[in-house]
This record gives structure tokens, C-alpha cells and sequence, in this order.
């Protein structure tokens, strides 16, 4: 098959790179094509999206995508955000787990965030009304907001979870929130078995640090599930394990959360564990349930060794030291 490769900014084509050698050392069945986009592309040629990218994905429905940078306060808004929309990549699925030899506060973290990824405040529905003030939309739809909930729950089903909560602030705001809690609740009578929950966003927070083993799968709107997503991440030692997929009806987008870390780029000390970790969820929706187990295993062994790996967790290897490692254990 052909899926399309974005490495992105920073240390996006380092870290891109382990995803040719993993499928290579894996004998996987995948041709890259490879297109630019990011922040970087955009100063050289006034271009967010190198031409062609677009119409790829279009015609193979799949990809992988490094960090891009995005300008804040000025300038085009995120590459995520365009992607997710253009593709209507309505579900951004966020597996959070713990990792042996990841220093963290909180052991044996299991959880799974499920955002809704086309509308909220992230539809840059927003101008200025004067000088001094300015204006955003807060867009929520019960389509929207029944399609993600029915996701979350079939995804418990299927995965064989127990417990789905909805997070929300629909005490204050009761017409968007409070459409979006309305339909979870309407979703919910559909799946008896499945325990389903209702948290207001800011105790959320304080749950998922206190307690964080009691939750299982989350669901969210828009902003609330890139804020949520990030603490949860922070419980098993940051974004360096965080891998996320922007799934839609016909379209899937797979990709690192963390950034570009331009102070590190070019330096072959990144770790790629995210992006292949969302390399091993490309995979596992692909069907091939076996190779996606293989490469998180390899990469565990590796991590929980701690005589292969990158600085930022506490080691000397390289990038390309680091995922020849992983190639041993595969």
C-alpha cells in the first residue's frame, strides 16, 4: 500500500526517518511518499503545504505526520487543525500509557482520550470587534457531538473498556456544553454495559492528578480534549510517549503531539517514540494487529533497559542509535 509521510519542522525529518527504517527492518508492505508542510515550508515558498500533498492523502486516505510549528498570534493557523478539517478527521484518539524506565510520578496508566476534533473553538470562528476586544465562536452541534460520543463508546466496546466519561463545563456554559453532555447521555442508552460518567472539565483535571487510575476512556470537545490530553500525558512522563490518531469516516491522519523542538533539531538526539507509537496505531487500524504489538513491545524492551536511549530520558544514545536498538529487539 501507499501512505503519505509528513516529517514536518524541527526535529520532524530526524525523527521521520526511524518510521523508514522500522518498515523496512519490519518487511512491512507500505510505500512512503514524502511531502513538506509546516512552518518551515511555508518561510522558504509562502506555501503551507508543499503542492501535491493535499491530493495525496486524498487518493490513499492514509498518513503519518511529524511536529510542525505554528506561529503564535500571528500568522497561518495550525497544519493540525487544517488537516483535521480539510479531511474531516472528526475523532483525534489519544492512547496514554505508562512505560518502564520513563520516569514519572504515577505507574501503570492506561487511558484513552477521545477528543471531537472538527469544531468548538478550534474552527477559528473568530474577529475583532474594536481595537481593544475581540471575539471567538464556541460552535457545538448535536451531529458532531453524537458522532464523537457513539465513537468513544464503540471504541470502549470494541477495546473492551468499561467506563466512558464525558467532560464538559455545561454548568456555565449550558447551550454549547450543554448540547454536548445532552447528546452522551442520548448516546449512552445505547450501550448498557458501559459505565458512563460525567465530569466538569476543571475537576477533571484535578481527578486525572489525584486519581487518575479510576478513569478509563474520555470524551470531550474540542478544546477540553487538547488541554485534558496534554495533563494526561504529563502522568507518564510527557509527550514523548504520546501518540494520537485523527480518524474520520474515510480519511486517518496519524501523528507526534509533541512539538518541533527547533533547539534540538539537527542535533540526531530526539526520540521518535511518539511517532512510532502512532506508527504502531496506523498499524493496529490497518489490521495488522501483530506488528503494531511487536514494535510498542520492542520499544518497551528498549525503554525499560535504559542502555539504549535518547537524553531526554536519561540516556546518551542517538536518534539513529536509539531505533537500531529497537530494530535488535524486533
Amino acid at each position: 500500500m501507499k501512505a503519505v509521510l509528513i516529517p514536518g519542522d524541527g526535529i520532524g525529518p530526524e525523527i521521520a526517518e526511524s518510521i523508514k527504517d522500522i518498515t523496512k527492518a519490519m518487511n512491512l508492505d507500505i510505500e512512503w511518499l514524502e511531502y513538506r508542510a509546516g512552518a518551515e515550508y511555508a518561510k522558504e515558498t509562502g506555501e503551507v503545504f508543499e503542492p501535491g500533498l493535499v491530493e495525496a492523502i486524498e487518493q490513499y486516505k492514509w498518513a503519518l505526520k511529524g511536529p510542525t510549528a505554528t506561529p503564535i498570534g500571528t500568522g497561518f493557523r495550525s497544519v493540525n487543525v487544517a488537516l483535521r478539517q480539510k479531511f474531516a478527521t472528526y475523532a483525534n484518539v489519544r492512547p496514554i500509557r505508562s512505560f518502564k524506565g520513563v520516569e514519572s510520578r504515577y505507574e501503570n496508566i492506561d487511558l484513552v482520550i477521545i477528543r471531537e476534533n472538527t469544531e468548538d473553538l478550534y474552527k477559528g470562528i473568530e474577529y475583532k470587534l474594536n481595537e481593544n476586544m475581540a471575539n471567538g465562536v464556541k460552535l457545538i452541534t448535536r451531529e458532531a457531538s453524537e458522532k464523537i460520543c457513539r465513537y468513544a463508546f464503540e471504541y470502549a466496546k470494541i477495546n473492551q473498556r468499561h467506563k466512558v466519561t464525558a467532560v464538559h463545563k455545561a454548568n456555565i456554559m449550558k447551550y454549547t456544553d450543554g448540547l454536548f453532555l445532552e447528546a452522551f447521555r442520548d448516546v449512552a442508552k445505547y450501550y448498557p454495559d458501559i459505565e458512563a460518567q460525567e465530569v466538569i472539565v476543571d475537576n477533571m483535571c484535578m481527578q486525572l492528578v489525584l486519581r487518575p487510575e479510576t478513569f478509563d476512556v474520555l470524551v470531550a470537545p474540542n478544546l477540553y480534549g487538547d488541554i485534558v490530553s496534554d495533563l494526561c500525558a504529563g502522568l507518564v512522563g510527557g509527550l514523548g510517549f504520546a501518540p494520537s490518531g485523527n480518524i474520520g469516516d474515510e480519511y486517518r491522519i496519524y501523528e507526534a503531539v509533541h512539538g518541533s523542538a527547533p533547539d534540538i533539531a539537527g542535533q540526531n538526539i530526539a526520540n521518535p517514540s511518539a511517532l512510532l507509537l502512532a506508527f504502531a496505531l496506523m498499524l493496529e487500524d490497518l489490521g495488522n494487529i501483530e506488528a503494531a504489538k511487536t514494535l510498542r513491545d520492542a520499544l518497551a524492551k528498549v525503554v525499560e533497559k535504559q542502555e539504549v536511549v535518547t537524553p531526554d530520558i536519561g540516556g546518551h544514545a542517538s536518534t539513529t542509535e536509539f531505533v537500531q536498538a529497537i530494530i535488535n529487539e524486533l
